[in-house]
């Protein structure tokens, strides 16, 4: 099963999810439209449906992979912006996070992908978040 994923370079969050099938409907209709702000700036590969971006207010710039192209700099600043490379990094370490469980059933696969999703997401490991997971409201730490 596909999973569609959406990582924002300002707020640095992660959204994942897994779809039935790539079709725009699902990906682009159904995940990056609600995933993305009006007047957000899309990056993405060639894949055909996503042309449809800039018809709902998207700014959409492409990188062509089927010619060796990666990263572009299109406003001449000497920053390559054109990229897909966070996500192309991202399905990497999915890849590495489920290769241990040797194959995962369809049927979970949406609950790895959240756990994924969420440990990405987590930024920073507090004493508090700590004693919540562990369900334990008592310090072990002196002072705390």
């Amino acid at each position: 099963m596909p999973i569609a994923g959406a990582a924002g370079r300002d707020s640095g969050r992660l959204d994942l999810k897994v779809v039935h099938r790539a079709s725009r409907a699902e990906l682009v209709d159904g995940f990056v439209l609600p995933a993305t702000a009006g007047t957000a700036a899309v990056y993405t590969d060639e894949w055909g449906p996503y042309a449809s971006l800039p018809a709902h207010g998207r700014y959409h710039a492409t990188v062509n992979h089927l010619h060796y192209e990666w990263a572009r700099d299109d406003d001449g600043d000497g920053e390559r912006e054109v990229h897909d490379n966070t996500l192309e990094g991202i399905w990497t370490g999915l890849r590495e996070y489920l290769r241990p469980f040797r194959g995962v059933n369809k049927v979970y696969l949406a609950q790895y992908v959240a756990m994924f999703r969420w440990a990405y997401n987590l930024k920073a490991v507090t004493t508090g978040f700590l004693r919540t997971l562990l369900g334990s409201s008592i310090s072990t730490v002196p002072g705390t």
